[in-house]
């Protein structure tokens, strides 16, 4: 066998694979053998059959079988051993290699087009990405206090509506006359009093009111366009023109008795802490808090880096090939022309942010290692896991290695875990390559400039 390449262009390339008879006759009179055996043919007992005659039924098949099998082998060692990194997967070219007759022919020449993955020059120098830190204050803790405290309160469904409650039912859009609007906005939806504007005049009107009540109100005055636009199902552009009067049919409510702050409720949001007082509470949560807004943070550092880089992308990109690999790939309903349309906008940005990753793991690794995702397993549930009685600690973690293990198998299972430690990898590598200086911000700021 024989294995060549040349250089169509600065990143395209033509592969040639000549194979002859002698690489692949001793498989072929291997097989052919074994089905004499095990051959039944009209005329002769099984395994009787002359040679010749399962020659002239099966080879030609066989010769195909054993070519296209050292075709892949070969073609992957070939890139393997010669260091090749390539973009894609090679492409049959078929024109050149014409129609194999495997009845006939003895030696085979094949074609491939390949194409090399480009170098990336990463503009580092280029990128002026602001890191925010979060720094959180009593007021926040106060906050998440009141929410920990809703969140494993008890629930109830009283008949009248209250002044803290959450309200269920039909909105309806009316016209300057008070009646409900043809063709206006309705829908059914839910919200929490204590959550609306102008609460002294907009409360009052629901408190006492039961199921099949109707209560009118203005929008605008009740509700911040984020909350019209969640609210009435509407885009953020309508949202914001929405000023109009609605009827509101109330179909129930629901009450929710805070859980008193108290060593029950510690345990309840801290099972393996021990948390005695209020202050080692709040320390805990202010912990946590500004562990979780700041791997939101991190996460907007990572995907504004990457904007920037990809904006100073200069690298070049084999597009007549890409466009042939994508169309072969068998992607439904994509034609060439509608590929030709997508193409700026849907498919270069996708290849060349897969090019980037390529160069960035040259740079360091982004990619998470199966020990890594193993390891973030093994910490939730040790967060969750209450140890065996007389159990050791050395088959406590065995136990909890063994488990993690599983779960980490089922690569569908852990793509969200996977997706988190990669941005982890890849805001350590932007952090160390441009050392950027963290502005602190409190979260009222942060959700602010995400905005």
């Amino acid at each position: 066998m024989n294995i060549s390449r040349e250089n169509s262009g600065e990143l395209d390339l033509n592969i040639k694979i000549e194979i002859a008879e002698s690489d692949y006759a001793e498989q072929v009179n291997k097989q052919l053998k074994e089905y004499q055996k095990k051959a039944t043919v009209p005329g002769f007992r099984k395994g009787m059959a002359p040679m010749g005659l399962i020659q002239r039924i099966y080879k030609s098949s066989i010769v195909a079988d054993q070519v296209q099998n050292l075709l892949g082998e070969s073609l992957y060692k070939y890139l393997d051993d010669e260091k090749l990194d390539i973009i894609g997967s090679p492409l049959s070219n078929d024109e050149k290699t014409g129609k194999p007759d495997f009845e006939k022919d003895t030696d085979f020449t094949f074609y491939f087009d390949a194409a090399l993955m480009p170098q990336v020059d990463i503009a580092w120098n280029k990128v002026d990405a602001k890191l925010m830190q979060i720094k959180v204050n009593p007021k926040d803790i106060d906050r998440q206090i009141d929410e920990i405290s809703k969140r494993y309160g008890s629930f109830e469904t009283p008949e009248t509506v209250g002044e803290n409650d959450f309200v269920y039912g039909k909105v309806e859009e009316l016209d300057k006359n008070g009646n409900v609007k043809e063709g206006g906005v309705s829908t059914f939806t839910s919200f929490d009093l204590s959550s609306v504007k102008n609460a002294e005049e907009i409360v009052p009107l629901f408190v006492g009111k039961k199921a099949e009540d109707k209560v009118v109100f203005n929008a605008g005055k009740a509700f911040t366009a984020a909350d019209i636009e969640k609210n009435l199902r509407l885009d953020a552009a309508a949202a914001k023109k929405f000023k109009a009067d609605v009827q509101f049919t109330i179909s129930g409510c629901s009450h929710i008795t805070p859980h008193e702050v108290n060593e029950e409720l510690f345990a309840k949001v801290f099972p393996n802490e021990k948390v005695k007082d209020l202050a080692a509470f709040r320390k805990l949560l202010s912990k946590d808090m500004e562990k979780s807004y700041n791997e939101q943070a991190d996460i907007l550092y990572v995907n504004e880096v990457r904007k920037q880089l990809l904006d100073n992308f200069n690298a070049p990109i084999p597009e007549a090939f890409l466009k042939r690999w994508i169309l072969n790939r068998g992607e439904k309903d994509l034609t060439a022309e509608k590929l030709d349309a997508e193409w700026d906008e849907k498919y270069l940005p996708s290849l060349k942010w897969e090019i980037l990753d390529v160069a960035l793991n040259k740079v360091g690794s982004i990619d998470p290692t199966q020990n890594e995702i193993v390891d973030y397993i093994k910490d939730i549930l040790r967060q969750n896991d209450t140890p065996k009685a007389d159990e050791t600690a050395e088959a406590a973690e065995k136990r909890l290695e063994e488990a993690a293990r599983s779960i980490a198998a089922d690569h569908q299972n852990v793509q969200q875990i996977v997706d988190r430690l990669t941005v982890r990898k890849t805001c350590a590598l932007f952090k160390e390559q441009l050392k950027p200086e963290a502005e602190k911000v409190t979260i009222k700021e942060f959700a602010e400039k995400v905005k």
